[in-house]
């Protein structure tokens, strides 16, 4: 498994593991999910593959004894990719698959994007660190199948110096601290960047929504196999309710709303059952949805779930993947002080 995979399939998974977990015991969870995953696809590619191939040894003989049912046939598909054309010319996806309209999607990020650009937000300089406090849930799978850890309260400081550093701050859970550190190869220190943002980082992205989403889809790292738009849309998401410049989140979400397959999701609900305005995206190959929450009178960000959308070995359609809900953020100036 390369760094790709194992930032492609982090969102699936409970916080990450550097921090309440050794290492060798998170990347295992990482690999087996990747590999149950992926071995039950292929296992589903050759079934379907299997059916295609028995269904065509079906119709081959009276296609051949029907010529003019072939050719109704032929007329009919004909007029179905005119009506699907007509479809897709009205679905707001543009030739190079980027959403262009005001689907109910679209509408919704425009408005949560107003808010995020109106809100006040401290200045954050470098020498602070940025707190959080959050609920959070997962799966572990360790065992083949789901088992649904408890609800858990995690407070988080994130140092905001520009690095690259190898104490990137501090996470407290479940009454132990434990510091975090530079990523995973990162042998000289991990800087700002998309896998430790800070407030300044974010002020050096563009706030034209076409630049930011361009900046996505050439930084965010790609697993084979894994699509790029689910891939993206997962980093923008990796990034809600972190501390930024109001013009910063704003993009974020117009960014946001131009991914293809980005739908509304009116029941969403984050860890401890807030229910909100919700945005979501399927990933199809891996069955999962990934949905986003938000405060239905601010606009404020909530949390976010995955769940299968798909029975798989290990869980049935429904099952928690991963579950977490903001409850707050602040700047303070020195890691395991609280506001």
């Amino acid at each position: 498994m390369n760094d790709g995979d194992r930032h492609e399939i982090a969102r699936l998974l409970p916080a990450p593991a550097d921090q309440d977990l050794p290492p060798e015991q998170h990347f295992r969870r990482k690999e087996l999910l990747m590999h149950r995953i992926d071995r039950e696809i292929a296992q589903e590619t050759d079934r379907e593959r299997d059916a295609r191939t028995r269904q065509g040894r079906r119709l081959l003989r009276p296609a051949l004894l029907a010529p003019a049912t072939a050719l109704t046939l032929a007329g009919a598909l004909a007029a179905g990719v005119a009506l699907n054309g007509g479809a897709r010319e009205h679905s707001g996806t543009s030739a190079h698959g980027v959403a262009t309209d005001m689907r109910p999607a679209a509408a919704l990020l425009g408005r949560i994007s107003d808010a995020a650009g109106e809100r006040t937000v401290p200045r954050v300089r470098d020498d602070q660190f940025v707190y959080t406090r959050e609920k959070l849930q997962g799966a572990d799978l360790t065992s083949g199948k789901a088992v649904i850890d408890p609800l858990a309260e995690r407070e988080s400081w994130s140092a905001q110096e520009p690095g690259p550093l190898h104490k990137l701050g501090l996470v407290r859970e479940n009454g132990e601290t434990l510091p975090i550190n530079a990523q995973l190869g990162d042998t000289d220190g991990t800087p700002a960047g998309l896998s430790r943002p800070t407030y300044s980082w974010f002020a050096t992205l563009p706030t034209d929504p076409d630049k930011l989403l361009a900046y996505f889809y050439a930084h965010t790292p790609f697993a084979e196999g894994r699509g790029r738009d689910q891939a993206v849309f997962e980093q923008i998401g990796s990034l809600l309710g972190g501390m930024m410049p109001p013009a910063t989140a704003a993009a974020l979400y117009q960014a946001a709303a131009k991914i293809p397959g980005v739908t509304a999701a009116p029941q969403a609900h984050d860890a401890i059952g807030r229910r909100g305005l919700g945005i979501a995206r399927d990933d199809a190959r891996y069955g999962v949805r990934t949905e986003w929450v938000f405060d239905k009178k601010d606009y404020s960000f909530l949390g976010s779930r995955s769940y299968l959308i798909k029975g798989r070995s290990y869980g049935k359609a429904g099952t928690l993947l991963s579950s977490e809900a903001e409850l707050e953020i602040d700047v303070v100036d020195k890691a395991g002080e609280r506001p």
